[in-house]
């Protein structure tokens, strides 16, 4: 039962106002630390920012974010409608597979599409990424009415080497095994 407090300088108010003022900060901090955890940052800075400037750059990430979503729901419609299209004019089809990779600071988002015969491709790809030292974050895939599928990875690379240099690298790699694959679908 919560007791009231009539006589605002009664111990037991103070107290309480104590306690519920720290459980506020401290519930104030775990928030923070669970966003923080959340936004990259660059390994080699050894600059600590205050809170302040760590929220700041927590929301600019956050920005970042919500515009590379938008360009991907954008690709993501732009390739769908190439898709249905296609569907209706055999000579317009886009060769399949066909990767996109896109990279943003340690953000490795890969877009796969396929027909049903490669969808095995898909766990080429992301065993591929795992053996590169990449933490898949989320796998998906959507298959539409005509037997496209659309595969979509989004993973935080690793490691020792600089974003750039490995996003390239790997890209080059999926690249080449998708390339690979499709130049053999389509001798058959």
């Amino acid at each position: 039962m919560e007791q009231q407090c009539n006589n605002p300088s009664s111990s037991s108010c103070k107290v309480d106002r104590k306690t519920t003022e720290k459980n506020r900060r401290n519930q104030m901090k775990d928030l923070y630390l669970k966003l923080n955890s959340l936004v990259p940052h660059h390994q080699y800075s050894k600059v600590v920012l205050s809170l302040p400037d760590q929220l700041e750059e927590a929301a600019d990430y956050i920005k970042k974010l919500q515009i590379n979503l938008e360009r991907t729901r954008q690709r993501k419609e732009s390739l769908t409608a190439g898709v249905n299209a296609s569907s209706r004019s055999r000579t317009e089809r886009l060769p399949l597979p066909h990767i996109e990779i896109q990279s943003v600071d340690s953000t490795l988002k890969v877009a796969l599409i396929t027909n049903l015969d490669n969808q095995l491709m898909f766990n080429d790809i992301i065993r591929m990424l795992h053996e590169e030292g990449v933490q898949v974050i989320n796998a998906s895939y959507y298959k539409s009415s005509n037997d496209t599928v659309f595969h979509s990875i989004h993973s935080k690379m690793q490691g020792e080497c600089t974003p750039e240099y490995g996003a390239a690298r790997i890209s080059e790699r999926l690249k080449k095994f998708v390339g690979g694959a499709s130049s053999l679908a389509s001798n058959c």
